[in-house]
């Protein structure tokens, strides 16, 4: 007959028979994190929901995908934190748009490149859009301009990051197409979509150069905004439909926004895989298509290598606009 105390280790041992076999069977999907490298409520942070989303949705984990917030130098901050600190976590992934390759190609980003990351998936496209407040007196795209030739001045323009960020970059092209040199308008400078929406809001500046899904995040909200156009070939469909491209406006601007996740450099080929994988099931899911047009994104499902050598080449295509609108391009 067995001793109570062997009795005892008996059964502790079985009781965590099914601690050790969960443990044992966890992978890097489970008790995952997305960084969102700025504020609540701009596009990272709709980047994190929705794979968010779509892990949930599709049962891709065992446990909810925790959204964390790591605002700073517009996507800086989370790019060298997970490269110098975290460049090995297997359940980490951080969004990113292509003002992150913008940044990057301008050396904005530190001693790190587009080569110090590994870039995992995107979920789809997004455009550039002008977003003015619902009662502004601007009604069309022609309207700014004009209001620009007049005095570049007294148009505030304002969106999520510095000079040569992505967002100015939008301002930028508004300027140069309506015959004003980019470096005469004013911009003021914040941290996302979340606070510039706000700042519109309250009369701080006059022009938004936002983002398309974000805007219509915003008027789905019932943010009182109006769209006067959008940076894409062809008008976008759904909530958007009847708003002018700038081309129709008679304006040649076109700025395509890619969304998606990148992970550490170390991170393993096999946990890299994974995710991978997961983001392509994901995205075959006929569900999926309803919720990217829930938030405004439009077809773009690149992962692994294809994604890498989109990611590189556009770098480096935003690296000589950045060169033609003056900007230093640190190396």
């Amino acid at each position: 007959m067995k001793s109570p105390q062997t009795l005892r280790a008996v059964l502790t041992a079985v009781a965590l028979l099914p601690m050790a076999a969960t443990l044992a069977v966890a992978g890097p999907l489970d008790k995952s994190e997305c960084i969102a490298p700025a504020k609540p409520g701009g596009g990272f942070d709709l980047t994190c929901k929705m794979a968010q989303t779509m892990l949930s949705e599709n049962k891709l984990s065992s446990d909810p995908m925790r959204v964390t917030y790591m605002p700073g130098g517009i996507g800086a901050v989370a790019y060298n934190a997970v490269v110098a600190q975290r460049p090995g976590e297997p359940n980490t992934i951080v969004a990113f748009s292509s003002g992150s390759l913008l940044n990057l190609s301008q050396g904005k980003f530190g001693k790190y490149t587009v080569s110090d990351v590994r870039w995992l998936a995107a979920l789809g496209a997004d455009y550039g859009a002008v977003i003015v407040r619902k009662d502004s007196p601007f009604k069309t795209l022609k309207d700014v301009a004009a209001a620009l030739k007049q005095d570049p001045t007294k148009v505030i323009f304002g969106a999520g990051g510095t000079v040569g960020s992505q967002d100015w970059m939008k301002a930028a092209l508004t300027a140069r197409a309506a015959g004003v040199n980019p470096r005469a308008m004013r911009f003021v400078a914040f941290e996302g979509g979340g606070e510039s929406v706000t700042a519109l809001q309250g009369g701080h500046i006059h022009v938004y150069s936002g983002d398309a899904a974000e805007a219509a995040q915003q008027i789905q909200a019932g943010t009182p905004i109006r769209v006067l156009a959008v940076f894409a070939d062809q008008r976008l469909p759904g909530m958007l439909k009847d708003v002018p491209t700038a081309k129709e406006q008679g304006f040649d601007i076109s700025w395509p926004i890619i969304r998606g996740f990148y992970m550490g450099p170390k991170v393993s080929d096999a946990d890299f895989n994974a995710w991978s994988a997961a983001f392509q099931k994901a995205m075959a899911n006929p569900s999926y298509a309803k919720l990217r047009e829930e938030r405004g994104l439009f077809p773009l499902s690149l992962t692994g290598t294809e994604l890498d050598v989109y990611v590189k080449r556009h770098t480096h295509q935003y690296g000589k606009l950045a060169a033609e609108l003056g900007l230093v391009v640190s190396k």
